[in-house]
């Protein structure tokens, strides 16, 4: 890779299990392949299933080719340990259902990478009554993890949950009144709620840091860069303005540059038990001073619920909140 930053070439046992949101194009695709590539076994968490089996079917094309190329260090499996499941960020019913398909299926999980999520797009609301950023990119990542943690707690050590965010969360503003938009569809300012949604999970991955402390599981947010890929492709005004620019400029990196951060805290050794933290090019940085206030952290969290608490049962809140009785 170059003088960029990278990731190791590590063995992953199969019965390490991931799931990655997104996974069918873009960050999320290069995250879930070199996983797999190291040997885990990764869930395609993705919308679309035909879209996801042709992605399944890419990257066992690409861990051929990487095995030709003699590159070191990959899985001695013939074929990638790949699956789908289905889930649509955009409605908590499909949610839930992947939770609890996931749940019976009695298996550990031990990495949980929340990636998928929408550009500045123009006003929509979901089905919940919601606007779709809000609920894609932060409310029903959060619903999964809230779902999943007791599955993670009893996995053994060395578990971690990845929340994708973006530099832009400092540019969103800090106004819970108006946490999800009810204002005029033409008046809607996307890039605002963009970074609005962005702000929130690196907010969110402090607050569950300091609640799974001296637990199995760390929390960390990353910013993948701006990267050229589908995820931009909806965009719309001021924001499909900038990203051209950045394109035009050569300033966007290309997918696997966008998720090497992303493969690092999912699947490095060394970074085991490090929790709480931004991270940009694979290393520690400082987000912006609005996410870093913890009392702010605090009232988010509280205002969080309200949106989610109906798809959560008791058990589930209190481990959230580190006071669960099974707590391990």
């Amino acid at each position: 890779m170059g003088g960029s930053p990278s990731f190791p070439i590590v063995p992953i046992a199969k019965d390490r299990i991931f799931i990655v949101t997104g996974a069918n194009t873009g960050i999320g695709y290069e995250i879930a392949k070199w996983s797999a590539m190291m040997g885990a076994t990764v869930i395609l968490a993705c919308r679309s299933e035909e879209r996801a089996r042709k992605a399944m079917e890419t990257m066992q094309e690409e861990f051929k080719t990487e095995k030709e190329k003699g590159t070191t260090g990959l899985t001695d499996s013939p074929t990638l340990a790949i699956e789908f499941m289905k889930l649509d960020l955009a409605s908590f019913q499909s949610v839930v259902e992947f939770c609890e398909e996931f749940k019976k299926s009695g298996r550990q999980l031990h990495v949980l990478c929340c990636n998928a999520g929408l550009g500045a797009n123009s006003y929509k609301q979901t089905s919940d009554g919601l606007e779709i950023m809000l609920q894609v990119n932060y409310l029903s990542h959060f619903i999964i993890i809230a779902k999943l943690l007791s599955i993670m707690r009893r996995s053994g050590p060395d578990c971690r949950i990845v929340l994708t965010s973006s530099g832009f969360h400092k540019g969103g503003t800090f106004d819970l009144t108006t946490m999800n938009y009810t204002g005029n569809a033409r008046s809607f300012p996307d890039l605002n709620y963009y970074g609005r949604s962005k702000l929130y999970q690196v907010m969110q991955a402090f607050a569950m840091s300091r609640r799974f402390k001296d637990s199995n599981v760390a929390v960390n947010s990353m910013h993948p860069g701006f990267v050229d890929s589908e995820f931009f492709r909806d965009v719309t005004g001021i924001a499909k303005c900038c990203f051209a620019c950045f394109r035009t400029c050569g300033a966007m990196k290309n997918t696997l540059e966008g998720a090497t951060c992303g493969i690092d805290l999912a699947t490095n050794p060394k970074h085991a038990g490090v929790s709480g933290h931004y991270w940009v090019n694979c290393k520690i940085t400082t987000p912006s001073s609005t996410s870093r206030d913890e009392q702010k952290q605090e009232m988010l969290w509280k205002e969080t619920f309200p949106f989610i608490q109906k798809y959560l049962t008791e058990e589930e809140i209190a481990d959230m909140e580190g006071k669960s009785p099974n707590r391990l």
